[in-house]
């Protein structure tokens, strides 16, 4: 029998799920494998959303809801802004959506068309690039280089270079947790806006910055599309629930494409994630083991040769050069998963360019698992 295969499947494997599932897989074997690999926080989400969980399963709250999501949640979604940023959003602008992954496909889709550039920065995160190119929306990677974070230069001259329709960025990104400060932030959004460039800021590590407040896009611009999630801060990854806010006339098209694709964000999860907003004072506390975390890798990392490549900003990732250590960051992550039982994600995912030269260590798990992991490696490194 014949398959059809479309080419859109040939995109590149997300190699940090393809470590996880390694050490998974060593893990069953009975290894007692530490991950440094996924963005995961290690904390389930505190007890009052997972009651809240329980009185919906016990209500029977588990079907469909209106595509755009709960009336309740969109409004409480709302009041986030105001409170966090003092940023007015109608509520009538959110869209609840399967995950921020959802809520990109979504965007993509009800923004570009096949053949348009979209502009992201290089490293990123690589799913950005994945669903850009399962889609047929050209890539246009801008190298930061030494610079940190995308800057109105960067992209200024990509489009000089030849006209892009969007640009795409995270503050604070993954790989690296750098930030992009207030005056550039505003700067990159207007010459975006000034060359007719269509703006989409990732901020779903917003609420995990330790060196400067978050700043939303949306205190810049009411034309930008912002998407977050409740899979980071609130420690909800395997809820599968996500939002955007949009500029009135993306409102509607989201919609229809969202009844098709996905219906609507799991009914149960919807209403958890009205009561994350009312538990900020645990929550802060799984933070502030990040920041421990965190500075334990500041220090311990370059003591055994791994070069901080990127300021530590914000969400719980280091991302690191290893070309003192090696000219393969795959294999070095393959040897080290294996012999030392650390499980850490090459820098291939995230920069197509350079990546060979580095890894990402995400610090989201516990203090002593932080610590145990830099001993083996440190171990196995002879250091």
């Amino acid at each position: 029998m014949a398959v059809s295969i479309s080419r859109r499947g040939d995109v590149e494997p997300f190699h940090a799920m393809d470590v996880l599932a390694e050490a998974n897989r060593l893990k069953s074997l009975g290894h007692p494998v530490i991950s440094m690999a996924v963005g995961q926080p290690s904390d389930p989400v505190p007890e009052p959303v997972r009651e809240a969980a329980r009185r919906a399963l016990a209500d029977g709250r588990i079907g469909y809801t209106d595509a755009l999501g709960l009336a309740g949640l969109r409004e409480a979604i709302a009041a986030h802004y105001l409170d966090h940023y003092g940023v007015t959003v109608a509520p009538e602008r959110v869209v609840v959506t399967t995950g921020s992954s959802a809520a990109f496909n979504l965007a993509f889709l009800a923004m570009f068309d096949v053949g348009d550039r979209v502009a992201v920065a290089a490293p990123g995160y690589p799913a950005y690039r994945n669903i850009l190119a399962a889609l047929g929306v050209e890539i246009v990677e801008i190298e930061l280089g030494g610079a940190g974070y995308l800057t109105a230069d960067h992209l200024a001259i990509a489009h000089r270079q030849k006209p892009v329709k969007g640009v795409l960025f995270a503050s604070p990104a993954n790989p690296t947790g750098a930030i992009i400060p207030h005056d550039a932030l505003a700067e990159l959004i207007e010459t975006a806006e000034r060359l007719g460039i269509s703006v989409i800021s990732d901020e779903i590590y917003h609420r995990l910055a330790y060196s400067a407040p978050d700043v939303t896009a949306l205190e810049l611009s009411t034309d930008a599309v912002v998407i977050n999630s409740f899979s980071k801060y609130y420690c909800m990854t395997g809820w599968r629930v996500g939002w955007m806010v949009l500029p009135d006339a993306l409102v509607r098209p989201v919609e229809r494409i969202q009844q098709s694709l996905y219906i609507s964000a799991p009914e149960l999860s919807q209403l958890a994630a009205i009561e994350a907003f009312s538990v900020s004072d645990a929550l802060d506390l799984v933070k502030a083991r990040y920041e421990v975390n965190r500075a334990l890798l500041m220090r311990r990392l370059p003591e055994l040769g791994f070069r901080i490549a990127a300021p530590m900003d914000g969400a719980f990732y280091a991302f690191c050069d290893v070309s003192g250590l090696t000219n393969d960051s795959m294999d070095f992550a393959r040897r080290m998963l294996a012999e030392a039982h650390v499980a850490a994600t090459p820098g291939r995912d995230f920069d197509p360019f350079a990546g060979q030269r580095y890894m990402r260590f995400s610090y989201a798990g516990s203090s002593e698992d932080m610590a145990a992991a830099l001993d083996r490696i440190g171990r196995w490194l002879g250091r």
